[in-house]
């Protein structure tokens, strides 16, 4: 008989499948930006995947006849690399949200276009109970496309927005 307890949740769980990423993040399409996690090490660094299609509904209008990636959704991408991460060691992870609180030193190094495989690498900086910073990297191949360090804070799900904009500089909603 299968435990009660689901790989996403596993101590030992090192990989994520999209149903396993599903279970932890709240986001859905058009908005969920990883696919898969290859690596991952508990409170430390995870490794996702994120398959580039032109089927992506931001291509339709950024740009039309030669669509890129926005570097925002990248950054967003690192942020939901790490809430899948860091929500797999919150108990009550459906009573909460993990909110952006600061974006530093954001760079982007070459376009992102349809075909693209992004290697999204994040690493722990500084962990607290409600709140981390993380760096990541996102690579195409071996080529770096885009770094930024990122901070975040775990927030209860039921909080208005008015609320979470108070308890945050940005009051949005990240991985």
């Amino acid at each position: 008989m299968d435990s009660p307890q689901t790989p996403a949740t596993s101590e030992s769980a090192t990989s994520l499948g999209i149903i396993e990423i599903q279970r932890i993040l709240p986001h859905r399409y058009p908005f969920l930006l990883i696919d898969r996690v290859v690596e991952m090490t508990r409170k430390q660094r995870i490794v996702a995947l994120k398959n580039v299609t032109v089927n992506e509904p931001f291509f339709q209008g950024h740009f039309p006849g030669m669509p890129i990636m926005p570097g925002v959704l990248m950054v967003e991408a690192i942020a939901q690399a790490g809430g899948a991460l860091l929500l797999t060691e919150v108990e009550d992870r459906d009573g909460k949200l993990m909110v952006f609180t600061g974006i530093e030193k954001a760079r982007f190094r070459r376009p992102v276009v349809p075909g693209d495989q992004l290697r999204i690498e994040v690493n722990v900086l500084a962990w607290r109970v409600t709140a981390v910073r993380m760096q990541g990297e996102i690579y195409v191949g071996d080529k770096r496309v885009c770094e930024a360090t990122v901070s975040c804070q775990l927030v209860p799900r039921t909080a208005s927005p008015t609320s979470a904009e108070n308890n945050n500089a940005a009051g949005e909603p990240t991985g």
